[in-house]
């Protein structure tokens, strides 16, 4: 098969192959069975399982078994024991949502060390920049994720959009050191000091993934500031937490909430005023995409070191529009 031959036909069956549709075209190793694990950051995830449907799509279409395994929370200390017991089954390459862009690095170098290829999926370890020959993190084969800067730069935009320009914003975050969450309040504050100069951004709040602590830090950035305008959740525990806490402050519609990804249950966030705003990230494609380059490099083809996704902006203008609601992420 030409180099490059599995991306090309992928490219020309389009993403819709991501939840269910055969790449055409492609032809399968008929002299080895394949298998690649896939490790999300955790199973429950709404994200995750519409991520683990569009790897399922390109490995039905391959000829190739996926496994699926992971841990119940976002956690490098029950993510790690899962990367272990995936390893010691030797499987034919790995895809992986990395916990801790520090902490599993070690441990997935056992994976590299023992001959298994690895490419990370949404997440990343080190600084995600891959076979330069530099750092320690540099290993796997690629990353397959959205532009995680670039989106927070979409979310900064749709915030100002919807605060009239000017006011005051803060990022409800979960903890540093995610490699996703970091680059995205990177990307907010930097659209926000490029090009909203009367937009004031606070003291960043972290709530380590508990609504209930993202509603009560919510409540008392207002009691500082009365003027508040706007808060950017990172991820959805961080926005719907926020977004908790604008309605027990009673400021609906006064504070106006962006939150980062869509789970089936943002459709009533948005029509009942909870959320403003989401953006949607495209799950689907970053599985296909990562089973079909952990295959292409397993078949002898060369693969890109990192393969963006795409993003949809939703709103209550758009939510029930077919062309849009197909973004939002399985249950």
């Amino acid at each position: 098969m030409e180099r490059r031959s599995v991306f090309k036909a992928m490219a020309a069956t389009g993403l819709a192959a991501a939840v269910g549709v055969a790449v055409g075209g492609v032809a399968r190793a008929q002299d080895k069975k394949y298998t690649i694990a896939l490790i999300p950051g955790l199973t429950t995830d709404a994200f995750y399982i519409t991520m683990r449907k569009g790897a399922q799509a390109a490995a039905d279409a391959l000829g190739v078994e996926l496994v699926f395994q992971g841990a119940p929370d976002f956690n490098p200390v029950t993510q790690v024991p899962v990367l272990d017991a995936v390893i010691a089954r030797a499987p034919s390459a790995i895809l992986i949502a990395p916990t801790d862009k520090t902490q599993l690095v070690e441990p997935l170098r056992k994976a590299n060390d023992a001959g298994i290829p690895v490419i990370t999926v949404d997440t990343f370890i080190g600084t995600g920049k891959y076979q330069t020959g530099a750092g320690d993190a540099d290993f796997p084969l690629s990353y397959v994720a959205s532009d995680n800067v670039l989106g927070g730069r979409m979310a900064a935009r749709a915030l100002a959009n919807a605060i009239g320009g000017k006011g005051k914003v803060y990022v409800s975050n979960v903890k540093p050191g995610i490699s996703t969450t970091d680059q995205r309040e990177e990307g907010f504050k930097a659209e926000i000091a490029e090009n909203f100069k009367d937009i004031e951004v606070l003291e960043t709040q972290y709530n380590d993934n508990d609504a209930n602590k993202a509603a009560s830090q919510l409540q008392a950035v207002f009691a500082r500031n009365a003027d508040l305008k706007g808060v950017f959740g990172a991820n959805l525990f961080s926005a719907l937490g926020a977004g908790n806490g604008v309605q027990q402050a009673g400021q609906t519609g006064a504070i106006k909430v962006v939150a980062f990804d869509a789970p089936t249950s943002i459709v009533d966030n948005i029509n009942t005023g909870l959320v403003d705003v989401a953006i949607a990230q495209h799950p689907a494609e970053i599985g296909y995409f990562g089973l079909v380059s952990a295959y292409a490099h397993l078949t002898g083809q060369s693969i890109p070191v990192s393969i963006g996704t795409g993003f949809t902006i939703i709103d209550k203008a758009n939510v029930s529009d077919p062309n849009v609601a197909r973004y939002i992420y399985s249950d």
